[in-house]
């Protein structure tokens, strides 16, 4: 397999740390061209000591100082601020380009990574949330592939390998169910960010992992199969996967349903992407169906877990409406975060936003969603 040259945007989070930790066990089939990060200076100065990247970006400007200081004498350019991001998302001699920033923040980089040509191996839920008409056009102009990373995606998309020319009949998305699986309202009204962050299954970083309690990450999830995989909402089936070792299913017309099934493991679903369409060895952790002898699934509860149906909700009604939603979470979660408003309130807070925001049936640019992020957010702070 020919070497690739490899950017990670987010390399500082959960994703673009493990990230480096598959590259840095083939480094005769992988190299880092160039690594972001936001305000973890120390790690991210960490990150380019070891794997040396022809550049560096600290998107924060008021760091930015400090990560050059620390890098001086390094064979290692150093930028600043967002449009750094965009710029090294385009970098030529680039293979693949690992978005793994959180939040609507991937956007704008992921765009400029398609039109530059790159190959796109996609952690950011965000962006196919948020724009996903926009972004699966602009890959078929640019013919560009995404391959997913998010376990799911991922799972889905090894499902479908050599079956391209079957109908799909249906998905079946798998849900940890979070921290809160079999919860009620009651219990709910009650649950502080730190009941809500310890995930049963996953490693994640805060935003998630309070988005995977919500069950709002799972929402997210169902839009961003809509688009990957060009199939109808009621063609999504969420199914509550507690031991989270079936990471997802793809049920054909003839009733066959494929799964792929893994330890909880993250480096094998970036592995996957980097390598596709090679299954490179591992030394990854195996799944011992022995540790696992029942294998449970069941329905969400969308009346108690009621994010899950706003994503639903704003599938069904298209346009910009899934990005007023998501710029409405982003609010929410970090007011739960900061303890300014209670569990419950934040499916609330996103709902109100979706109800009081300008509704665009038929977006056309990126600039009608920058507009409809930053209005959404300003709508969504108020209510706060």
């Amino acid at each position: 397999m020919k070497k690739k040259s490899i950017v990670i945007l987010g390399s500082t989070g959960s994703i673009g740390t493990q990230a480096l930790d598959v590259i840095s066990r083939k480094p005769d089939l992988y190299e880092v061209a160039a690594i972001t990060g936001y305000n973890n200076v120390a790690l991210l100065v960490e990150q380019a000591k070891k794997c040396l990247p022809k550049v560096v970006v600290m998107a924060n400007n008021a760091h930015y100082e400090e990560v050059k200081e620390a890098l001086a004498g390094l064979p290692i350019e150093v930028m600043g601020g967002n449009d750094a991001v965009k710029q090294v998302a385009a970098m030529p001699g680039v293979d693949i380009v690992l978005t793994a920033l959180i939040g609507y923040a991937g956007l704008g980089p992921t765009i400029e990574a398609i039109k530059a040509g790159k190959v796109i191996a996609l952690a950011n839920k965000e962006t196919m949330v948020v724009a996903g008409e926009l972004v699966t056009k602009l890959c078929k102009q640019y013919n560009v592939p995404i391959i997913p990373v998010d376990s799911e995606h991922s799972a889905i998309f090894q499902c479908l390998q050599g079956e391209q020319h079957n109908p799909i009949e249906k998905i079946l998305l798998t849900a940890s169910g979070g921290p809160f699986r079999g919860k009620g309202r009651d219990f709910l009204a009650t649950a502080t960010p730190e009941m809500a962050l310890k995930h049963p299954s996953w490693d994640m970083g805060a935003r998630i992992t309070i988005a995977s309690a919500n069950m709002m990450n799972k929402g997210y999830e169902v839009i961003e199969a809509r688009w990957l995989f060009d199939v109808a909402a009621d063609q999504i089936e969420v199914l509550v996967h507690p031991q989270s070792v079936v990471h997802s299913a793809v049920q054909f017309e003839d009733g066959t349903v494929k799964a792929q099934l893994g330890v909880p493991d993250m480096r094998l679903p970036i592995q996957y992407a980097f390598s596709y369409p090679d299954r490179l060895k591992s030394d990854f952790p195996r799944l011992d169906f022995g540790v696992y002898p029942n294998l449970t699934f069941e329905k969400p509860d969308t009346k108690v877990f009621q994010s899950l149906q706003l994503a639903y909700d704003a599938l069904a009604k298209g346009g910009n409406m899934a990005c007023i939603m998501n710029a409405a979470n982003e609010v929410a979660i970090s007011a739960f975060l900061e303890k300014k408003i209670g569990f419950l309130r934040m499916a609330e807070l996103v709902e109100e936003t979706m109800q009081k925001a300008t509704f665009v049936a038929q977006p056309y640019c990126l600039e009608q969603f920058i507009e409809t992020n930053r209005e959404a957010k300003r709508i969504a702070e108020s209510l706060v």
